[in-house]
């Protein structure tokens, strides 16, 4: 199986694996027990929480776990209405459904005010229009995410918390395809808040974390106990947490050798493509987008375009439209909807997501089941 949708998930590295299966073999106790078993399992995530947080620059006291992104993002943009008293959201409409959705939750449930940010024609949000809707009497939380998993298109997130902080909006940064992906400095970046997951950067599915500025309390999201200093009730997954800081720090460690084999993967792939596809479209900024993730558009028939997917599934080849959550649906991609003209979106749309492990011998075969499609 060739494998170009690291976007949507990542394999475990062989050392997560490792790391995850002896805590699974020795250390079995419920964290909140006070007996030794349990003492040591409490240990081990408060050691695995000191890690991440310096990985990422922040405290420790920051940091909580969840079981993902999704939850993460809910657990933020519902507890800063329910908690904090966002009477106001301003988002964009090419965000995560992880995002969207609660967001339009509460726009109907809560009555919460909700604005989008226009997106430019290259896919990017456009910070003149956010600075001009910034300025407000309601208390207002931004939500943008990092780095677009669909297109690669990468915000200037630092840009738009030093907006937030001059308009005193508080600011969600949903970080899932950046953390593990870019050295993040969160102190430094201004962020109120931000989210990752721990299988996007090659560590297990199930486990995920949100950053929360020490200024901030967001209360209780799950109700049922008093672990996670009693903001998030349930038995945590020892052996996943552990997997989750072993596959951070061995990912950043490694991050400037990865990334440029995927660099040059990256433009091995477009210069490839374009033999074929002369037309070939890059939906997304090459300048400002991220070096792991290729968003392309080309010519093809109608009925080859609705078969590419199966066509190279058929090949052995993994790619995808776009989000892993939404490839179900017969919708164009919500986020490329936003900005391309109906002729583009219309046409063949392929992400491409890399990871170290991919070759070239790859993206030749690749080119190779699309010219057999083309015919």
């Amino acid at each position: 199986m060739i494998y170009f949708d690291h976007a949507a998930t990542t394999y475990i590295r062989t050392e997560v694996i490792d790391d995850m299966s002896q805590v699974m073999k020795t250390c079995y106790g419920n964290p909140s027990s006070t007996h030794a078993a349990g003492r040591d399992a409490k240990n081990l995530i408060e050691l695995s929480r000191k890690q991440i947080a310096k990985l990422v620059h922040a405290q420790a006291k920051e940091i909580m776990f969840t079981s993902g992104g999704t939850e993460s993002n809910n657990w933020i943009i519902q507890q800063a209405v329910n908690k904090l008293g966002i009477e106001r959201i301003i988002t964009s409409k090419i965000e995560h459904h992880a995002v969207l959705y609660p967001i339009q939750h509460l726009e109907r449930t809560k009555n919460i005010q909700v604005e989008y940010v226009n997106i430019n024609a290259d896919g990017q949000i456009d910070y003149d229009h956010l600075i001009k809707i910034l300025p407000a009497d309601k208390k207002t939380l931004v939500s943008l995410m990092a780095v677009n998993n669909e297109t690669g298109a990468i915000s200037d997130v630092k840009k738009i918390a030093e907006a937030c902080q001059s308009h005193h909006a508080l600011f969600h940064s949903d970080m899932v395809q950046a953390i593990g992906k870019y050295p993040i400095n969160l102190s430094d970046l201004g962020v109120d808040f931000a989210t990752a997951s721990g299988h996007k950067f090659h560590g297990p599915k199930g486990i995920g974390l949100v950053y929360v500025n020490q200024k901030h309390q967001l209360g209780a999201y799950i109700l049922g106990g008093e672990q996670e200093k009693g903001q998030r009730a349930g038995t945590e997954g020892t052996h996943q947490i552990v997997g989750m800081a072993k596959a951070l720090e061995l990912s950043l460690a490694h991050l400037d050798e990865e990334k440029h084999t995927i660099e040059e993967i990256k433009s091995y792939a477009i210069n490839r493509l374009k033999d074929i596809f002369p037309e070939l479209r890059i939906n997304a900024p090459i300048q400002h987008s991220a070096y792991n993730i290729l968003n392309v558009g080309f010519n093809l028939s109608p009925d080859q375009s609705n078969m590419l997917l199966f066509h190279l599934d058929l090949k052995g080849i993994s790619v995808s439209r776009g989000s892993a959550c939404q490839s179900g649906s017969a919708k164009p991609s919500h986020v490329l909807s936003e900005f391309l003209l109906d002729d583009h979106l219309n046409q063949a749309n392929m992400r491409l997501s890399f990871a170290h492990s991919n070759t070239k011998a790859e993206i030749d075969c690749l080119v190779n089941a699309l010219e057999t499609l083309k015919g």
